[in-house]
């Protein structure tokens, strides 16, 4: 029963460990917002949506859990007045106890029981009294067999990258993204150099407009469920089912996009040497990359710093969350780790996301790269013959890459 209490109160201490880190990384993202005076933007928005969320399961459980305690206790206590007053039974007929001082004293009781002696067998009978004892293996066809809390999956469904870029409608299977591949020319009057002709012809250049092709690509998945399935499971599978077919159409779209930024052939910057990497080097290659995304979109889009998960885990030792005036980052903390916005260098937003292969990082701008989506969603239909239910997911989305040369990776070197 000792260690039952001690499981109990060392989940409820993990539980309230991680609502606590849940709460901070909350309040962190929201101090961040305040700091550079706006709103919360959409990854974060997500993100804390999300962190609410298992916030709400977290205090839930350990609701649960706590009631859970106060019943064991209440039972452990109910089993010690039951074990006493069994005790007690025992040694108690009436107010007279019965307590034989040797063996020949009891055997002297049981041949006078056997003769049929009443006060003999009635201390006998209160000697030798022992409760019957039920246990859950005597009536197992009684017992139900519960299923408690939510179904356990660990599956990281955010989009932080499609996010950060923001998905456009997709209206048609395949179109065209026009694009100017040449200005038109402004220049002064007359020969370069020389003074202002009034009657000198201007130049003249023309504006040459092409276009990129783009088409949708779909993405779904399906699962043939059985009526009965749906009929006796809790929690309800269908329900369980869409959702996981929509975090994995999550996730594919995810990946596509990183495969999109991945497929940049621009010269790489390098943030220093592996094992040597400092908050200067790691800064001074985000300027670096800033001005070569600058020049190749002239500051068109916002500037968005994508690395994968172990990439984070070079940058973020590096710049610690104490927030000095002088520091290049607002810093990282480990403790709110995970897909999405974790913070800052160089006023530029640092993303992490699980599509990116390990050891990426790239510094692009939104303009470089767009991405199209048009969600179809869940559909559903019925199959009388086999007497099931067949759903599916689906999806068209595509990337597209504007600009390759403002799409740069980060590199040790």
């Amino acid at each position: 029963m000792a260690s039952n209490f001690q499981a109990n109160d060392a989940m409820i201490r993990r539980l309230e460990s991680e609502l606590e880190q849940r709460n901070s990384a909350v309040q962190g993202m929201i101090a961040q917002a305040e700091d550079e005076e706006r709103d919360l933007n959409e990854t974060e928005s997500a993100t804390i949506e999300g962190l609410k969320t298992r916030m709400k399961e977290l205090t839930k459980q350990i609701t649960e859990l706590d009631e859970a305690a106060d019943m064991a206790d209440q039972i452990g206590k109910r089993h010690q007045q039951l074990d006493s007053a069994t005790r007690a039974a025992r040694r108690q007929d009436g107010a007279n106890p019965v307590e034989y001082r040797s063996a020949g004293a009891y055997l002297a009781d049981s041949i006078q029981a056997h003769n049929g002696s009443r006060e003999a067998q009635e201390r006998l009978e209160v000697f030798n009294r022992v409760a019957a004892h039920q246990k859950t293996t005597d009536n197992a066809g009684v017992l139900p067999e519960p299923v408690v809390g939510n179904v356990l999956q660990f599956i990281d469904a955010a989009r932080p990258l499609v996010s950060a870029i923001g998905p456009q409608p997709l209206t048609a299977s395949s179109w065209k993204r026009p694009r100017v591949t040449q200005h038109t020319s402004v220049d002064a009057q007359g020969t370069a150099g020389a003074a202002a002709d009034e009657k000198a012809e201007l130049v003249s250049q023309k504006m040459t407009i092409t276009s990129l092709d783009a088409t949708a690509v779909t993405y779904g998945g399906y699962v043939n469920v059985s009526r009965q399935n749906i009929d006796f499971s809790s929690p309800q599978i269908l329900d369980i089912v869409i959702n996981d077919l929509a975090a994995q159409y999550a996730i594919q779209t995810e990946a596509a996009t990183a495969a999109e930024i991945e497929a940049t052939s621009t010269t790489a910057v390098g943030y220093g040497a592996a094992g040597s990497e400092t908050a200067l080097s790691v800064a001074q290659a985000v300027w670096e990359a800033a001005g070569i995304a600058y020049t190749a979109v002239k500051g068109q889009g916002r500037l968005i710093l994508a690395v994968a998960s172990d990439t984070l885990g070079i940058f973020g030792p590096l710049f610690a969350p104490v927030n000095p005036q002088n520091a290049q980052s607002s810093g990282f903390n480990a403790g709110s780790f995970g897909s999405g916005a974790m913070g800052a260098i160089s006023g530029v937003q640092v993303v992490m996301s699980a599509g990116l292969t390990a050891g990426d990082a790239y510094l692009f701008s939104t303009a470089a790269i767009e991405v199209f989506e048009q969600r179809v969603g869940s559909l559903q239909v019925t199959e009388p013959s086999v007497l099931g239910v067949q759903v599916a997911y689906a999806g068209y989305f595509t990337p597209l890459t504007i600009e390759e040369d403002a799409i740069v990776p980060l590199t040790a070197s």
